[in-house]
Order: structure tokens, then C-alpha cells, then sequence
């Protein structure tokens, strides 16, 4: 869990509460809109739930931005069942869009890497969709590379990156 609330400008970034699940899930679609072009399909799949067992998962975090009491942005990560140690998942990174480049993406990666460095994390993965090229122009300014474990495959519509966690400051690098 987050050790402290991390303030930067305006901006607060500390650990999400169950009372904002609806505010997450929220956020998180308005973000996922954003790149899928005919629009999010309607799989029936309970986002505000998920957010929820998300949140009150006592193996995982997710952790939100604030800015002028607003949820501004949100990631959600765990280690993954049968990963190596040292290894945790990025599932969910989200800016809100109206405050995309205002150093909340950045802000809100730094605090995860913090807690990663306290957590004695060694490596992050994610996947991003393939056709979302601002978040992956994103994590490549972070630091994340693309995951040689897990190349891209005919058709995948998913990008898999990775990310040295280290012991200082820098993106993916000491």
C-alpha cells in the first residue's frame, strides 16, 4: 500500500477508496473511449464492480490522482498469479482526458515506481492495445520497452511492455 499521500502541485496521488469505485470505473471508460474508434462495445461487463474488488484487494493497489478534488487519474497493479518473483502487472493506467499532458500521467507513473522500489518490485509488465499510440508514445518516454518474453503475435491486438524497476530515479534505468 502507498505509504503516504504523494503531493505535487495541486495534485494528490494516494491509494483509491472503496467509496470512488464508481468514480474510477467512470474515469476508466471515459479514458478507454478514447481508442476504441466505433466506441466501447457493450460486453455487459460490470466495470464498477470490477473497480471495487479491485480496490479492496488486499494483494493489489490502485492508486488515484486528485487534482482540486477531482479524480483525475487511476492505476490498478498486483503480481500476477504464477509470475516470478519481483514481478508485478500494470492492469489499469488512466489519465482522465480532459487533463491529458499536465503531468498527471507522469505524476501518477512516478508514484507507482516509488511504491514498486518500496515494494522490492524488479519488474513491471503491461499490455497496452495496439492501436492506443498515445499511451504507448507514453510508457516509451517512461521507460518501458517492448517485452521480449512475450513478442507480438499475428493479430494480437495487444502490445506487452516491460519495465526494470531499479533503485534510482530514472525511467527504467539506475
Amino acid at each position: 500500500m502507498i505509504r503516504a499521500n504523494r503531493t505535487v502541485d495541486s495534485l494528490v496521488i494516494r491509494t483509491a477508496l472503496p467509496a470512488e469505485a464508481a468514480a474510477v470505473a467512470a474515469l476508466h471508460l471515459r479514458a478507454r473511449a478514447t481508442y476504441c474508434p466505433d466506441g466501447l462495445p457493450d460486453d455487459g461487463h460490470d466495470w464498477r464492480t470490477a473497480w471495487s474488488r479491485a480496490i479492496e484487494r488486499p494483494d493489489g493497489q490502485v492508486l488515484c490522482a486528485v487534482r482540486d478534488a477531482r479524480l483525475t487519474g487511476i492505476a490498478s497493479f498486483r503480481t500476477p498469479e504464477g509470475a516470478p518473483a519481483g514481478t508485478v502487472r500494470l492492469f489499469q493506467f488512466h489519465v482522465d482526458p480532459g487533463h491529458w499532458r499536465s503531468g498527471i500521467g507522469t505524476a501518477l507513473h512516478t508514484a507507482c515506481v516509488e511504491q514498486w522500489r518500496a515494494d522490492g518490485t524488479r519488474t513491471a509488465v503491461l499490455d497496452v492495445h495496439a492501436g492506443n499510440e498515445r499511451a504507448q508514445a507514453f510508457y516509451a518516454r517512461q521507460g518501458w520497452v517492448p517485452d521480449p518474453e512475450n513478442p507480438p503475435a499475428e493479430g494480437d491486438h495487444h502490445l506487452f511492455l516491460r519495465y526494470a524497476v531499479t533503485g534510482k530515479q530514472g525511467p527504467g534505468r539506475e
